[in-house]
């Protein structure tokens, strides 16, 4: 027997198909030891050695102290049960230096006496395992130690800078040598928002109509020969023209004059001119223009964009998803080429391109493209994200071998009295690659035509008709802040991380409260201002992003054994100007206060701070100097809090809690507060020393405050307020208002209101057909949505949702997701982790009570 290890179930079930009755595949849920994550995983005879919480003995040579996690034993039980009856061992693990890290461990722990084969392949086909199985390998140990540099690496950083700043401004927060530097990116920018001045200007737009075309657009260029002012010519720093600037600014009056002076004039063509350009055909997809594509054109984020594609690939529909790499294999190139000239046409293939890769690409030998079928979009069995994300990998792989496309660029100059406008009109001369990306398009020249922007036939002399003229007034905006693509574009070109890292990376600043989104934008957290401060100012290489991209190029050249892994760690850590001495000397140099307030530039009255329950302004009353302090919103950024906003703040505080009478039941006075997430009531004086918490009830988004009275307030106050019992169950059915909105729950069952909702008058009837409806609240999965079958008897496993929160199904068996996790990002993987440990628990209780 034939003994093939993977990482996943998906990936064995998939495997499986391609290989005869002596093969057995089996999954080894990803590693199978790791460094210890908690004090308490450390073995007692270590757990008093000065470096047992870092898990690695920086002072024999940073040997790392690798732990067995308790819910892997069961699957290292397997294998070795497996493994007697094996007469070799095919360890088939991703092909990356994740991957050869698992195969790596599995060798350390099985030790088997069999021979040992490394398969590796970049999809998963009948022809790519079958290659594989005739051209196996031995492990790469300079992968190997690359990786468990890395690991090492991570650990030194982030279990000894961490601690710092738990003491010096709040418990659990976390700094690391790549979250570090992008959240520096994140701050910085915020920064920049934080001292921008905005501009004011004005312009005039004009429709323009010619013979039977369509009206088209004509914008205001110059007046009298002077060019008008426009966003680009403002100061960012004081909000008015740069320095030296000739432009002409319009202001209102200004404009309206223009524009009803243009609008009864006679227009004249002054010049056209016309320049033909190439749209060049993209290359295909490497992990981080995937994120990047996915994120502006699905709205998926990083995570879920290598969730998807993780499942894509493990079913054998496309290759490797982590690579950058945008080299195509020649079987693929013919195969694409084939396609193009088949559905499209002989003039849309040109050369066949290659496309040359950034310096360092390393993760995998081949872009991200669909599996060599080709199959099309339309043609496989997938729904949802799954088949957006193909569509969208289906669609860049066949533009990439396509001719360019070519287009037609049309400047129209126009006079109307001493004001020059300019028309500017776009058409495609031959779509080229762009036909492939209007695939799903079900008229496909409807859709091209759509991308254009057409002007009539106009020549020197012409003179069109103007419709209308209106004057605009804009504001110059602040410098945007990263989206998730956008972040991983400038990690990308500076070098911080490497592809396999970048949702990982995004994905811990969110869960750590570090970053949180106010749509696409990455908006920081005022901790997020201190943290970053404290790094500039006493570990200023850990943010700095040539530092940062530096060590990633160290950790490269150690994958080629170009570098020596060892004096690269002693030099890091225990040298002269190393990690532990820098620590030691600024641990002493670090004040607590100065570490919680985060410098404002445009609040000079003012002190924000971060606190242990959330960021606060403090200021002293210029009378009294008594000093006062008010809780900052959560929905405040620090970029939008000016002296205006912060004012607004102290003096809601010091007004104090307004009255809205007495509860005639309790005999409480009623009280309108406003705390961290916006205004609530609350009943009755908190006690000092008192354990009991007065109850408080957050006010519903739709009711305005000055329409507040005691009746109303009353009403609230009843929340969660009873509906009545659902027939079926005979248990309450109640209507409330939590953090995330207003909701109504039935026996463990929450459900969000719609937004034409009210929770104050939802009735009973309603409430029923709301629980009657598939649950999807806030991008959760449907109760019992399935995400694969068990591999020990095939039985469904899926992700539910019950009265003590998410958890794992399968059989008889309920596992709590932990509040860590998501329930949408679960992977097949995590959750027979998460089964295991349950089963494991269940067993050991069972043994006690015998």
């Amino acid at each position: 027997m034939h003994l093939v290890i993977v990482e996943s179930p998906t990936k064995a079930k998939t495997i499986r198909k391609f290989l005869g009755s002596d093969y057995t595949v089996i999954a080894s849920m990803g590693h199978v030891r790791d460094l210890p994550a908690s004090s308490e995983e450390i073995p007692a005879k270590y757990r008093k050695e000065d470096w047992a919480n870092l898990g690695v003995n920086v002072d024999k040579d940073f040997e790392p102290l690798y732990i067995i996690s308790p819910n892997k034993t069961k699957t290292i039980s397997e294998l070795k049960k497996l493994l007697k009856d094996a007469d070799d061992i095919y360890l088939a693990t991703d092909e990356d230096r994740e991957g050869e890290s698992i195969s790596w461990h599995l060798l350390q722990v099985l030790k088997p006496e069999v021979p040992v084969k490394r398969m590796v392949f970049h999809e998963i086909t009948k022809t790519a395992i079958q290659s594989a199985l005739e051209h196996p390998r031995d492990i790469d140990q300079k992968l190997v130690r690359a990786q468990e540099t890395r690991r090492i690496l991570d650990r030194l950083v982030g279990y000894s800078v961490s601690p710092v700043l738990w003491k010096k401004i709040a418990y659990g927060l976390s700094a690391g040598r790549v979250q570090s530097s992008a959240l520096k990116a994140i701050v910085d920018r915020e920064r920049l928002r934080l001292v921008f001045k905005k501009g004011s200007y004005w312009d005039v737009g004009a429709m323009l109509e010619k013979d039977s075309h369509p009206p088209f657009e004509a914008k205001l260029m110059s007046i009298g020969g002077q060019r008008i002012a426009t966003g680009k010519d403002f100061d960012e720093n004081t909000g008015a023209l740069k320095s030296g600037s000739e432009m002409k600014l319009l202001d209102e009056t200004a404009a309206k004059t223009v524009a009803d002076k243009v609008r009864t004039a006679t227009w004249t063509v002054n010049d056209v001119t016309e320049k033909e350009s190439k749209r060049k055909a993209p290359a295909p997809f490497t992990t981080s223009t995937l994120q990047q594509e996915a994120n502006r054109k699905l709205g998926l984020s990083s995570r879920e964009t290598m969730r998807v594609a993780q499942g894509l690939y493990e079913r054998g529909h496309i290759t490797y998803m982590r690579t950058d790499s945008v080299n195509l294999s020649e079987e693929a190139v013919k195969n694409i080429r084939g396609l193009v000239s088949n559905k499209y046409g002989e003039e849309f293939l040109g050369a066949p391109r290659n496309f040359a890769a950034q310096a360092g690409a390393q993760e995998a030998h081949e872009a991200i493209r669909p599996s060599l079928s080709f199959t099309a979009p339309q043609d496989i069995d997938l729904s949802g994200a799954e088949k957006n994300v193909y569509e969208l990998i289906w669609m860049r792989t066949i533009a990439s071998q396509m001719k360019d496309a070519e287009q037609l660029q049309v400047t129209v100059a126009l006079q109307a009295e001493d004001a020059v406008f300019h028309a500017t009109g776009m058409r495609i001369l031959f779509a080229g690659f762009l036909r492939a990306y209007v695939e799903g398009a079900d008229d496909v020249e409807a859709a091209l035509e759509d991308r254009e922007r057409p002007l009539p036939e106009l020549k020197k002399g012409d003179q069109p008709k103007c419709v209308s003229a209106d004057a605009a007034g804009h504001e110059t905006k602040p410098p945007a802040r990263f989206t998730e693509a956008a972040l991983i574009q400038f990690m990308e070109k500076e070098g911080i991380g490497r592809p396999s890292t970048y949702a990982s990376t995004i994905s811990t600043l969110l869960d750590r409260g570090y970053v949180r989104k106010a749509g696409n934008a990455l908006v920081p957290t005022f901790t997020a201002m201190a943290v970053t401060q404290l790094l500039e100012r006493h570990f200023g290489d850990l943010v700095d992003v040539k530092f940062t991209s530096k060590m990633e190029s160290s950790l490269d050249r150690i994958a080629e054994g170009k570098e020596d892994w060892l004096p690269y760690l002693t030099n890091f850590f225990l040298g002269d100007k190393g990690l532990r001495e820098k620590i030691k000397t600024e641990l002493e140099n670090i004040s607590p206060e100065e570490a919680k307030t985060v410098v404002m530039p445009t609040l000079e009255k003012y002190r924000v701070k971060v606190g242990k329950f959330g960021p606060y302004v403090e200021s002293s009353l210029p009378n009294t100097g008594t000093e006062i302090k008010a809780s900052l919103p959560e929905a405040l950024a620090p970029g939008d809090l000016d002296e205006k906003a912060v004012e607004t703040v102290l003096a809601d505080a010091q007004k104090g809690p307004t009255s809205l009478g007495t509860d005639p039941e309790t005999g409480k006075m009623i009280y309108l507060r406003t705390g961290s997430y916006g205004p609530y009531l609350q009943l009755g004086e908190e006690e000092e020393g008192s354990k009991v918490k007065p109850k408080r009830v957050s006010i519903p988004k739709n009711v305005p405050l000055e329409t507040l009275d005691q009746s109303k307030a009353l009403l609230i106050l009843s929340l969660p307020r009873l509906l009545g019992v659902h027939a079926t169950s005979g248990k309450e059915v109640r209507a409330g208002v939590g953090r995330f909105g207003p909701y109504i729950v039935h026996d463990g069952d929450f459900r969000s209101l719609k937004k034409d909702d009210d929770v104050l008058t939802v009735t009973l009837e309603r409430a029923l057909e709301l629980l009657a409806m598939p649950k999807g609240t806030r991008g959760r999965p449907s109760t019992g949505k399935e995400i694969g079958k068990h591999p020990d008897d095939n039985k469904p496993v899926t992700i539910n949702s019950g009265r003590y929160g998410a958890y794992v199904k399968h059989g008889a068996v309920n596992a709590t997701i932990p509040k860590d996790m998501k329930p949408e990002d679960v992977t097949m993987e995590e959750a027979l982790k998460i089964l295991s440990t349950k089963k494991k628990g269940k067993t050991t209780r069972k043994k006690k009570t015998a």
